[in-house]
């Protein structure tokens, strides 16, 4: 199983600029936050992915994708909000 350090490092590096904390709560669940380092502003938090399902790295690429998906979903939702 990959660790949340190590799960952490490979979405900042495929997310950068934006940084990354991830952490799990009891029932073993991730949740994943993605924001702005210096402003703190917060782009995405992705709450309830089963840790058991992060244990390749072709899991971590799907939620790689996924997640980028999401991003780039709330930026189109943000720029249609700011055109209206």
């Amino acid at each position: 199983m990959i660790y949340l350090t190590q799960l952490r490092a490979q979405l900042e590096q495929h997310f950068s600029p934006l940084a990354c904390e991830c952490s799990v709560s009891g029932d073993n669940s991730v949740t994943v936050k993605l924001y702005h380092p210096v402003s703190g502003q917060v782009d995405l938090v992705v709450s309830g992915l089963n840790v058991a399902h992060l244990r390749t790295p072709e899991a971590i690429t799907a939620l790689i994708e996924e997640l980028r998906y999401e991003l780039e979903s709330n930026s189109l939702d943000r720029r249609s909000d700011a055109v209206s």
